[in-house]
């Protein structure tokens, strides 16, 4: 049984698909046909780059499928991208690498 009427949900949806209306309508409807300036343009270029680490170490560090606890195949995994993707210049190639580490080692582990 859910602890909010149909009617209380329903109205959470609504609010929260207003908010990430006017979110999305801020950056392309009020400064889509228009320039910004270099300093911001150049800051917004980090932001995959700051937003990939913070979405990955949790899942490394902490994933929620070993209770919290450190797992070889996924830190394993982690090395090997990091490595590759060091090394070789390439997120394909170290994504790739990734998995295949982390399905190899979870295959020879158990």
């Amino acid at each position: 049984m859910s602890a909010y009427s149909e009617t209380t949900v329903w109205l959470i949806i609504a609010a929260l698909g207003c908010g990430s209306y006017l979110v999305r309508l801020s950056f392309l409807g009020i400064l889509g046909n228009r320039d910004l300036p270099e300093w911001v343009l150049r800051h917004l270029r980090y932001t995959p780059v700051a937003i990939l680490p913070a979405l990955i170490t949790p899942l490394v560090l902490w994933p929620q499928a070993t209770g919290g606890a450190l797992d070889a195949p996924r830190l394993s995994a982690a090395i090997v991208a990091l490595s590759v993707g060091l090394w070789r210049k390439n997120a394909i190639a170290a994504v790739f690498a990734g998995m295949a580490t982390l399905y190899g080692v979870g295959y020879f582990l158990g």
